[in-house]
């Protein structure tokens, strides 16, 4: 009788058994491979497919790439080097690459210049970008426009010098007398800054070329990958405020304000930008008095930034609209005027809403850099097709060449979208 009752007590075990690892094919890479390249027949017969054509085009470029020759002098040495077999003739970049990056305009001795103008931009726009750094470095943002422009244009420091001094007059002047009117402050502003200016371009006349430290650069001989930065910085970093302005416009309760907001807009918008380029090279020398020497670029400058601040103006406009109406009206209920709602409720919200918009503009506006070419700049897509084409030595050499082209767009491009999607998760801050 005890043996059956003791054979009735279920044993309960006093330690757990040690945990197995899951079956291969349960976890690991052959789970993710299983889940999403062959989870049913149709996704296995594309997965096929999209292996192939991978192996297809690395087949061809892998060999192109690490056969290429990167040390002749011309086309015709490259070819006899290759003597048939694939690969690429990459000395066209190991010998262009200064005049696809910088252009023309510079000796080998003044490189320097562009570079270290460009290195500079990041030290100026990273206060701007990230909000964590101190507020301090926003005077070096302030001052690097001039630093910029001495750097890269040379010529008599007093240029940038009295440019920079025009904006500290009228905003000085502005200060002053906006408390009375924000009339008499605006024009007090731009009258002080012109008169300034004015005073400063007898003194920049009065320089002479021996007296500059640096060697000024025309502007037609500024080009290549360079070029295209600076037209793609200046004109998104002008065309964003203008657009925030236009946008309210269009929005205002002055008719005369907003039917000029939405005339300019529509009409920008329906133009294409190669035919205001063309507007900017030609025309609008017509309407300036004889002998005037209004500089391309400036010209160029102010059509692209006219035209991306139209489409920045409907992305924001956007924004605008989808805001809830209780936003506004909790910043009445504040006791907010205008201008404080908007800066303070309104437009930080809107902008955080148009951030895909304002980038998708921005990376369309730097692309489309490259239809300067067709005015005769050389930019990146000029100086292939210009100078480097044209010539004996590598005229028949393109992959080469365009490949270099869509790298260095891709990169700039590519961090710009890297960078909006880091500040889109940086301003999440409702809960979904």
């Amino acid at each position: 009788m005890s043996d059956t009752h003791a054979h009735a007590v279920a044993f309960v075990r006093t330690d757990q058994l040690p945990q197995q690892a899951p079956p291969v094919t349960a976890a690991g890479p052959v789970k993710w491979v299983r889940e999403n390249l062959f989870s049913n027949i149709p996704y296995s017969i594309l997965t096929l497919v999209a292996i192939y054509c991978i192996y297809a085009i690395l087949s061809g470029f892998l060999p192109w790439l690490f056969g290429g020759v990167w040390d002749t002098n011309n086309i015709r040495e490259c070819r006899e080097v290759l003597d048939g077999a694939p690969g690429g003739c990459f000395s066209v970049l190991t010998e262009r690459w200064n005049q696809l990056i910088f252009g023309i305009a510079y000796d080998r001795a003044e490189y320097w210049r562009p570079t270290l103008a460009f290195v500079l931009l990041f030290v100026a726009v990273a206060p701007v970008l990230f909000n964590k750094l101190p507020s301090q470095m926003l005077i070096f943002t302030g001052l690097y426009p001039f630093v910029a422009f001495y750097l890269i244009w040379g010529g008599t420091i007093f240029a940038p010098i009295m440019a920079l001094l025009g904006f500290v007059m009228g905003y000085l002047v502005y200060s002053r007398l906006v408390a009375s009117s924000f009339a008499a402050g605006f024009f007090g502003g731009v009258a002080a800054a012109a008169i300034t200016w004015w005073i400063g371009g007898f003194v920049v006349g009065a320089i002479t070329p021996e007296q500059t430290f640096l060697e000024a650069v025309p502007s037609r001989d500024i080009g290549g990958f360079m070029l295209n930065m600076i037209l793609g910085v200046v004109c998104v970093s002008l065309s964003l405020p203008i657009g925030i302005a236009l946008a309210l416009g269009r929005q205002s309760d002055m008719p005369i304000i907003k039917w000029i907001c939405v005339v300019f807009i529509e009409f920008v918008r329906g133009v294409p930008l190669i035919t205001l380029l063309f507007v900017a090279n030609v025309v609008l020398a017509y309407f300036l008095p004889p002998g005037t020497n209004f500089d391309l670029i400036l010209r160029v400058i102010i059509m692209i930034t006219m035209f991306s601040a139209a489409y920045i103006a409907e992305v924001i406009r956007g924004g605008l609209a989808a805001l809830p109406r209780g936003q506004y009206e909790a910043a009445d209920s504040l006791g907010l005027d205008y201008a404080q709602a908007m800066r303070l409720i309104i437009l930080p919200q809107a902008l955080k809403i148009s951030i895909p918009g304002i980038v998708n503009v921005a990376v369309g506006l730097f692309k489309d850099t490259v239809l300067v070419s067709v005015i005769s700049m050389f930019d990146l897509v000029g100086m292939i097709r210009g100078p480097i084409l044209s010539s004996t030595d590598w005229n028949g050499v393109y992959w080469e060449l365009w490949a270099f082209a869509i790298l260095l767009f891709f990169v700039v491009c590519y961090g710009i979208s890297q960078y909006s999607q880091w500040l889109e998760r940086q301003l999440a801050t409702d809960h979904r």
